[in-house]
């Protein structure tokens, strides 16, 4: 029961994290493959927040969407000038940076020692240390996150950054400040990831920086397009998919070695299946595939 416990916490956690990245890259046309910095951003901020000052909980993670949108509008302001390809190395780039960050600034982050021993959350006096608390936690934070997300959306603003993912050209003649949106909602997703990290970091009790690799970022990404991009149940949709799926292996009996390089596998066909097949996902409204 626990792991059934683990992997619907872990569904909770990516939803999260896809939904955030939709409103960038699905909703906006951006697309970014730096949300594993943020991810990171987010659980390093609550873990020296939490053992070095015992802060609470909730304080953790407002802290951490703060620094995480701060850095969200340090990586959006300059990539403002860039579109495309260009932009998609910009935030690689970033995510480089952050990666280094975490993995060399030994007397801050531990290096690639990592932070053991990270507190569990503790909300209203009550510690949340079993699985079936933790998941309750994460499945309030998701709905909370996919509620104001779907709100933002179809709200004016949503509507401008639809039009912005459509037809920028157009979007800047009817006098919008694209670039003020574009800011706006890097900002946003940027946030919501470090909520992601909060919780993943609390949960495992211990990170280090191989958790938030390019490699993730990549994993993220594919969430959203197999989901469906410009489609926030898509985002769910694309988690469940993605996270359970590479642990029907474990039923398989393979070797843990090889049971890593098949999920590899797996994502990368996905990925190339849906690009060539079906570019907007399964449930998509937006298609990076260009015509």
């Amino acid at each position: 029961m626990e792991y059934l416990l683990h992997i619907l916490i872990l569904i909770g956690i990516y939803s999260i994290l896809s939904i955030s990245l939709n409103l960038i890259s699905g909703y906006t046309g951006l697309l970014s493959i730096a949300h594993a910095a943020f991810y990171g951003i987010g659980a390093y901020v609550t873990a020296l927040l939490a053992l070095n000052f015992e802060s609470h909980f909730l304080i953790n993670i407002i802290c951490a969407m703060i620094f995480a949108g701060i850095l969200g509008a340090v990586v959006a302001i300059p990539s403002l000038r860039i579109h495309d390809d260009y932009f998609v190395i910009a935030t690689f780039a970033f995510q480089v940076i952050i990666f280094s960050v975490l993995n060399n600034w030994v007397s801050l982050t531990n290096g690639p020692m990592g932070l053991p021993g990270i507190p569990q959350p503790v909300i209203f006096g009550i510690e949340i240390s079993s699985h079936y608390g933790f998941l309750l936690l994460v499945l309030f934070f998701a709905l909370l996150t996919f509620f104001v997300s779907g709100r933002l959306v179809n709200s004016p603003f949503g509507r401008v950054l639809k039009a912005i993912r459509e037809d920028e050209v157009f979007v800047l003649s009817l006098g919008k400040n694209v670039a003020g949106f574009k800011v706006i909602i890097f900002i946003i997703g940027a946030s919501l990831a470090a909520i992601a990290g909060s919780f993943y970091a609390c949960y495992i009790t211990f990170i280090d920086p191989t958790s938030f690799t390019i490699m993730e970022s990549i994993f993220i990404l594919s969430i959203v397009i197999i989901g469906g991009t410009g489609n926030l149940r898509g985002s769910v949709i694309g988690a469940i998919v993605l996270v359970t799926l590479p642990e029907l292996l474990r039923f398989l009996g393979l070797p843990n070695a090889i049971a890593a390089n098949m999920r590899q596998i797996i994502y990368g066909s996905l990925l190339v299946i849906f690009m060539m097949y079906r570019p907007h996902g399964l449930i998509g409204e937006f298609s990076f595939k260009k015509q």
